[in-house]
């Protein structure tokens, strides 16, 4: 029971001797998706979503998320254990001035990256870090850690070898004289290594940190037993593969030397433990997240392919969809598996890219809403249904929302009129030319003009980069007023998803993948980009509102729609094919 669980932490804190525990969603690698053996914001709490932290004092507990979960959050908690606040309106670390200030309050150095410590440290509580994580000491039935094997990506998709990245990598490190850089992220020495894994269950990952040196050597932290012969001599003789109990004697070698750190994106432990080597800590960031971002001309063309096949899945399901929805008998989780089985009957297909939201009705308002057995619901004649999916091919990820009307009685107005306000806005941003040097949080506001013209918005940035058969949730540049300032470049892909929720009625959303490329139309002095939009799948007919939509909209939706039919179209046949032809007629 959670009290049982919230009971027992609290008397290992006390055992401790401190005052309070800080909990993150995140696992040591600090990504977004965890294994289960590293659900302690979970077991604790009841909350599942990817993003949330969770204080716990001796006399209250709190736990904080984005407005994505906020729904969520309230249901899947009890409020008589557990605050429920919003992370931007109300941050952890105002609470803990509130009600912790100069008390002795845990962490988990390996859970916690140093700059996000700086930010509780202002609270006037004392941070102190433990040996051991007082979760772990209550857990009894906690699974064991993934040992899924790491195998080599081919060069054909990354577009680059290995050996490449790590000498151009390594050149940044020597012309800022430092002698090596701690990669903690997994996403990065997956892409330095073109190395993938089946960790998770949603990204390819094989979990691992890494220390690159100057002169391009690296030594990787993972069991060694993950690392087959294939692997092995995929990476070559300037890549060794230790256990990650060879940590400390690592960090430990580089005394007197100049190491990278990004204090945004490594544990502290790190930090701690380089200091007491006696290294000198250079904070800056992970070199390798700004190259990953900017896709190869390879990885372009495997996002290219990926989404061409995912198109083909989405729009048999979307045709099977039609024929059923009306019909009554589909649940929310029979819709989700069946959208499951159209990709996985694709060339490539390795798995979904997080587990399918498929919200009908009031639970499309749940922005990151997941259907269980418990919450299952039938999808009825007559109300929206919002499917967001993605999946991982082994040549790119994708990622796309739709919200469908399921019939077969017409639309209510009110609905139509908010599903094209969110239309327009996705169309607003896709179509946008810009300078080099603007970043993501400059545009975000283009794709909430028409919602914010009728006096409505949403509590969700506009987009999130897009990894290359990596995380579908990728750094550093997003479309979000708090996303970081870093200017757009050539080859980044990112989401395009404005949406509006009527909690307890519906929600909307609409998501293709957009591509930042060159502007070959700019002229002048000044370097333009612009985007190419990837998804390739029609919008829901019957909830555009045509007469509401400006000629350049209409034409856009247009171009749009016959160039589905060209790039897709030859490759269906049948029923489906038919469905098509009049999902993408011109409006």
């Amino acid at each position: 029971m959670p009290q049982n669980r919230l009971a027992a932490l609290r008397a290992e804190l006390d055992r401790m001797g401190v005052d309070g525990f800080i909990i993150p969603r995140g696992d040591e690698y600090l990504g977004e998706y965890v294994p289960p053996s590293s659900e302690r914001l979970s077991w604790l709490t009841g909350f599942t979503g990817s993003a949330g932290l969770a204080i716990v004092l001796a006399d209250r507990a709190a736990v904080f998320t984005d407005g994505r979960y906020t729904t969520q959050l309230a249901q899947q908690t009890d409020p008589a254990l557990w605050e429920r606040r919003h992370v931007t309106e109300e941050p952890p670390a105002g609470w803990l001035k509130q009600h912790a200030a100069g008390r002795r309050i845990g962490y988990d150095p390996w859970l916690h990256p140093q700059a996000a410590l700086d930010r509780l440290a202002a609270s006037g509580a004392t941070l102190v870090p433990l040996p051991a994580n007082p979760i772990d000491a209550v857990w009894t039935d906690r699974p064991e850690p993934p040992t899924a094997p790491a195998e080599p990506w081919p060069d054909l998709f990354a577009g680059r070898s290995a050996a490449e990245k790590r000498e151009m990598i390594a050149q940044e490190l020597r012309e800022a004289g430092e002698e090596a850089v701690v990669l903690a992220d997994a996403h990065s020495v997956a892409w330095l290594l073109n190395m993938r894994g089946g960790d998770l269950d949603h990204t390819p990952l094989a979990l691992a940190f890494a220390l690159l040196r100057s002169d391009a050597s690296v030594t990787v932290f993972m069991e060694p037993a993950k690392a087959g012969p294939v692997l092995r001599e995929a990476l070559g003789n300037a890549v060794s593969i230790e256990p990650r109990s060879a940590l400390p004697t690592a960090l430990a070698a580089l005394r007197g030397r100049k190491v990278r750190l990004d204090p945004e994106a490594t544990p502290a432990w790190f930090a701690h433990t380089l200091a007491e080597a006696g290294a000198e800590v250079a904070k800056g960031a992970d070199p390798v997240r700004l190259p990953r971002a900017c896709k190869t001309e390879a990885e372009q063309n495997g996002a290219r392919a990926a989404h061409h096949r995912d198109a083909r899945a989405m729009i048999r399901f979307l045709h099977w969809f039609a024929e059923e929805a009306p019909k009554g008998g589909l649940t929310e989780l029979a819709a989700g598996e069946r959208l499951l089985a159209f990709r996985a009957a694709e060339d490539r297909f390795r798995a979904e890219s997080f587990p399918a939201i498929t919200g009908a009705g009031e639970h499309g308002a749940i922005i990151h809403y997941r259907a269980t057995d418990a919450t299952n619901r039938p999808v009825k004649p007559d109300e929206a249904f919002l499917i967001d999916s993605g999946a991982q091919y082994l040549d790119g990820t994708t990622d796309i929302t739709r919200t469908l009307w399921t019939g077969p009685a017409e639309p209510p107005a009110e609905l139509r009129t908010r599903y094209t306000l969110v239309l327009r806005g996705l169309i607003a941003l896709a179509a946008t030319r810009f300078p080099e040097g603007v970043a993501g949080p400059h545009l975000d506001a283009i794709a909430r003009r028409p919602l914010w013209e009728a006096g409505l918005d949403y509590d969700h940035g506009t987009g999130h980069g897009v990894g290359a058969f990596l995380s579908v949730h990728e750094g550093p540049a997003a479309f979000s007023r708090n996303a970081a300032n870093v200017p757009l470049r050539e080859g980044m892909i990112l989401s395009d998803e404005p949406g509006f929720y009527l909690p307890g009625s519906y929600g909307i959303r609409i998501e293709n993948l957009l591509l930042v490329r060159a502007d070959p139309q700019a002229a002048g002095p000044k370097r333009w980009l612009g985007f190419e939009t990837l998804t390739l799948v029609p919008f829901e007919r019957a909830l555009i509102d045509a007469a509401t939509l400006g000629a350049a909209e209409r034409a856009w939706i247009d171009a749009y729609h016959a160039r589905i039919l060209v790039e897709v179209g030859p490759t269906l046949d049948g029923p489906a094919a038919a469905w098509l032809r009049t999902a993408c007629a011109p409006l």
